[in-house]
């Protein structure tokens, strides 16, 4: 069963914990998590710095809400638990963060899940993508896909939240609303990313070394990324049938940021609706910015933020209609999308921790 909900006008403290604090994921959970209003940030853990203070490992930190009081731990979710922590981000690869979901959710915790593990409903599709049996298809059912613009109602009072990936949310805002009023031809969606190196995250791999990605851009991934599990889930979702897109990432010289690029064939009549219908969807979502027509969006307006700025075209040549985003790979493509699926399941404003430019 879910905690008891505690309504906006109920100030307090929530006190949560992160699970591979270290990471470029986990060290922007941390930054944002230590200034949040209504957050007590108790436990970050790490197993290359059990012990360290985290304002040492993360000068940037120091003197920054708790950062001089936290000290690294190690993953242990007996001692997290007794801590007294009622939310836990896990921001661990695919496999191992639902090893440590299970014994939260036993012990009463919600988990904030920033991998894989539970954004697919299906087991098999798991395995397809990810090359494993899934460590725990029956938590599945019960885990809400965390993206606040399409999913809303049911993160409220979620037990356990999976945050989508950067890719797929700079391509599923653009497009779901478009697919849900049927605009679009679904045979013809071909997309196009480009991505920050620190989106690969924070490990020792040599094509992700400085001398390998400095002054060059390639694709990779291809054909198929790990990604396409999702997108294509959530866009059939939103059409009412299955859907098949091109999608291939490639990876920049900057290190963070994602702009994505999809080319789609409009239906007749279609593309005089696409600026009603994307303002009609996100009229009330605080971290969605349309830019409106012919104005592409830039990766520097929205690193370091929750927003996702988006855009839209016709290739009067083609006929193909051409919509533009761009996010923060480890903002509203990971950490701070996170929290605000963390707000949303506590009943807090969803802006709240995050809306900071």
């Amino acid at each position: 069963m879910a905690k008891q909900m505690h309504p906006p006008s109920e100030k307090r403290s929530i006190p949560v914990g992160v699970v591979g604090a270290s990471g470029y994921s986990g060290a922007e959970l941390v930054r944002l998590l230590i200034q949040h209003p209504w957050v007590d940030l108790r436990c970050v853990t790490s197993r290359g710095h059990v012990g360290e203070p985290l304002a040492e490992v993360f000068p940037r930190l120091r003197g920054i809400g708790a950062a001089d009081e936290l000290v690294f731990s190690s993953p242990d979710v007996s001692a997290m638990v007794a801590s007294g922590i009622e939310a836990v981000f896990l921001a661990l690869p695919h496999g191992l963060a639902a090893e440590f979901a299970l014994p939260f959710l036993e012990a009463g915790v919600r988990v904030i899940d920033l991998s894989a593990d539970f954004r697919l409903d299906d087991a098999a599709l798991y395995e397809e993508f990810y090359g494993a049996s899934h460590p725990a298809p029956r938590l599945l059912e019960e885990a809400v896909y965390g993206c606040p613009e399409i999913h809303r109602d049911g993160l409220a009072g979620a037990r356990i939240i999976a945050a989508p990936g950067c890719y797929p949310t700079s391509i599923l805002l653009p497009l779901v609303p478009l697919l849900r009023e049927s605009l679009l031809e679904l045979d013809s969606i071909c997309t196009f990313s480009m991505s920050g190196v620190s989106g690969a995250g924070k490990k020792g791999n040599i094509p992700f070394l400085f001398a390998e990605c400095n002054e060059s851009v390639r694709a990779y991934s291809v054909p198929r990324h790990r990604h396409l599990s999702e997108i294509e889930q959530e866009l059939g979702k939103a059409a009412g049938e299955a859907v098949v897109i091109s999608f291939t990432p490639h990876l920049i010289p900057v290190t963070a940021g994602i702009v994505t690029t999809t080319y789609a064939m409009p239906k007749p009549g279609a593309c005089e609706r696409v600026g009603p219908v994307l303002e009609q969807a996100y009229e009330k979502a605080p971290f969605v910015r349309l830019l409106g027509s012919d104005c592409p969006p830039d990766s520097k307006n929205v690193v370091g933020t929750n927003f996702i700025d988006i855009s839209w075209s016709q290739d009067p040549r083609t006929g193909r209609l051409v919509v533009m985003s761009a996010e923060d790979n480890l903002g509203k493509g990971a950490a701070s999308q996170a929290i605000q699926g963390f707000n949303i399941a506590f009943g807090i404003s969803e802006t709240e921790g995050i809306l900071r430019v």
